[in-house]
């Protein structure tokens, strides 16, 4: 089955596995307008809260939250400040951010699109989120994650210029964590991609949410065959521009195989963290902020 995007969709669903949940912010209404013109799209998943804005210069994002929040700026050139604990941080490039809980500011001396990832405890987005009832009705089928241990330090931390992050080849991407949520902030790809390298595979409990920043990107879609074969679902293949998301539930086989001519940009999302990529050493480039539970140290 090959299937354009359509917005907010739920693609196919099998009661048995969850559904793959797509949103194409090229043609959604944004949830919320600022007064200079700053667009946010909401959508949540079994764990957390995606927030895409498209954020104005000189416009200012406010919270009070009781946990911390991840921070991916998307644009490159871009330029944010960061107030939080009494002090300022400094934003350049494509960059990745976590706001410690409490009351915090992000004010935009650029224009640029980030994504920020809300614990649950941000109800107010939350229960916003156009999606919600998908989890409120227990269609998820995902766990549901405990929050990883605190951080070193209570300070905002700034990881800039992921762009100057050179590449390694035993090494997926760029992965960063915090005590919610994990972002493995991929190499761009100039061009498709080889048809003959594809990776298909599954999650057994855990979501992963694909966020399609530029390009154009098909996503391929499986559910394995039980002996009831009246409980077989097509294969499927989505096809799909940016800035868009995909949200996929566990025992979904997939894979994302880039087309675009230029260059394609994807983004990987997990919450909880993970726990094999956070085992692999050198994987998690902020571990040294971030430890990671003690049964996994062990």
């Amino acid at each position: 089955m090959n299937l354009n995007a359509s917005p907010g969709s739920v693609i196919d669903p099998n009661p048995a596995v969850g559904a793959p949940q797509l949103f194409d912010f090229s043609t959604l209404s944004p949830d919320t307008v600022s007064d200079l013109g700053s667009r946010t799209w909401l959508v949540r998943a079994h764990n957390i809260v995606f927030a895409l804005t498209d954020l104005e210069a000189g416009d200012h994002l406010t919270r009070d939250d009781a946990d911390e929040h991840m921070l991916v700026a998307l644009t490159e050139g871009q330029r944010l400040d960061i107030r939080a604990r009494g002090g300022v941080a400094g934003v350049a490039g494509r960059s990745i951010a976590v706001i410690p809980p409490g009351t915090s500011e992000i004010t935009a001396r650029s224009s640029g699109r980030i994504i920020r990832l809300f614990a649950l405890s941000a109800s107010d987005l939350k229960d916003r989120c156009p999606n919600n009832d998908y989890y409120t009705t227990g269609a998820s089928r995902a766990a549901t994650a405990k929050p990883w241990p605190e951080p070193r330090s209570t300070r905002v931390h700034v990881y800039s210029r992921l762009d100057d992050i050179p590449a390694r080849p035993e090494r997926l991407g760029r992965i960063f964590r915090n005590r919610h949520a994990m972002v493995n902030f991929l190499y761009p790809r100039v061009g498709p991609r080889d048809p003959a390298t594809l990776s298909p595979h599954q999650h057994d409990d855990f979501e992963q949410l694909s966020y399609a920043d530029s390009g154009e990107y098909v996503h391929h879609l499986r559910e394995a065959w039980g002996k009831d074969r009246r409980a077989w679902h097509e294969d499927q293949h989505v096809r799909v521009g940016g800035p868009s998301l995909l949200i996929i539930p566990p025992a979904v086989i997939h894979t994302s195989e880039a087309i675009g001519a230029g260059t394609n940009q994807l983004i990987d999302i997990f919450a909880g963290p993970r726990a094999d990529f956070s085992a692999r050493d050198g994987w998690v480039l902020n571990a040294d902020d971030y430890p990671a539970p003690a049964e996994l140290s062990s």
